[in-house]
């Protein structure tokens, strides 16, 4: 549903374990050792209703009946205890080149930034790859593919949200603005998570399958999915919060609506709560505001 807005997220100790034992007549030698409200045909993403060891090599030597026997016992030790501390340190040398290997990782599954620019100016977002992967790749596929250059905000509304993303929109006095998406049949791949590398297509409308999985709230700054309230009904639009908005989280079992979260702005927030506190002639802004490009970093 478009969101709808309520009334007032050192060998370690494992060579301390070791006991060595040599018998000896008269002794022994021991170690120890993890929107809905959707309004005539339109697709209201936020609701236009107004109404988130010490390796103890603790020697203890009983009498032993031979000193010979002792520097032997001795000698055995010392070779039990270097075995023993070269495999500890072929141990670590591997959980080095582990955590290594997983920092790389990391590095390279840095979340892509999104730059915003629209004739009002410039915002950037982090878009949320790694925790939503579906609904982040179809947003990454639709701005590198141009999607959204030309389309204009068609609904603002101050202290609660800007929503944007609708094709009809290219033309910002369009009586379908809020009420279309992405062709039905395009398809994109999934770029990061345990489905990488996995086609999606786009169907009943150019919609995609709802991605309710990480339990993000529409904290002011979140940009969130829009649908009509029907399951997998988001396709391309979406809207930005300028609220704290968690009557919309779809794990708030207080409320009906279901709109994910996948991305966040990390500048020019400033510059969204301006866009929501245009002028409006029914939430649609009166001097339009087009979204220029979105670029991908």
């Amino acid at each position: 549903m478009a969101p709808r807005r309520s009334k007032p997220m050192a060998l370690s100790a494992c060579a301390a374990a070791t006991t060595v034992a040599a018998a000896a007549a008269g002794g022994a030698f021991v170690v120890g050792g993890s929107l809905s409200a959707t309004l005539g045909p339109r697709q209201l993403s936020p609701e236009v209703v107004l109404q988130s060891a010490t390796q103890t090599t603790g020697w203890q030597l009983p009498a032993v009946g031979s000193q010979s026997m002792a520097v032997g016992a001795t000698f055995a030790l010392a070779a039990g205890a270097a075995a023993a501390a070269a495999a500890g340190a072929r141990r670590r040398s591997r959980a080095k080149g582990a955590a290594a290997a997983e920092a790389s990782r990391t590095c390279l599954r840095a979340n892509p930034i999104a730059t915003f620019e629209t004739s009002e100016g410039t915002f950037k977002a982090e878009i949320y790859l790694d925790k939503m992967p579906l609904t982040a790749s179809n947003f990454i596929d639709l701005a590198k593919s141009g999607f959204y250059n030309g389309v204009h905000f068609h609904r603002v509304i101050p202290n609660f949200m800007a929503q944007f993303g609708c094709p009809y929109a290219q033309d910002p006095r369009s009586p379908r603005s809020g009420t279309g998406g992405p062709e039905d049949g395009t398809s994109f791949k999934i770029l990061a998570g345990p489905e990488e590398g996995k086609e999606v297509t786009r169907r009943n409308g150019g919609n995609i399958p709802d991605e309710l999985t990480e339990k993000i709230t529409n904290a002011p700054g979140t940009l969130s999915m829009a649908n009509t309230g029907r399951p997998n009904s988001g396709g391309s639009q979406f809207f930005i919060n300028v609220a704290n908005n968690d009557f919309l989280d779809f794990f708030n079992p207080r409320t009906p609506s279901k709109h994910p979260v996948f991305g966040k702005i990390v500048e020019g927030y400033s510059l969204v709560q301006k866009i929501t506190e245009v002028r409006t002639v029914n939430d649609s802004p009166v001097k339009p505001v087009e979204m220029i490009s979105i670029t991908i970093d």
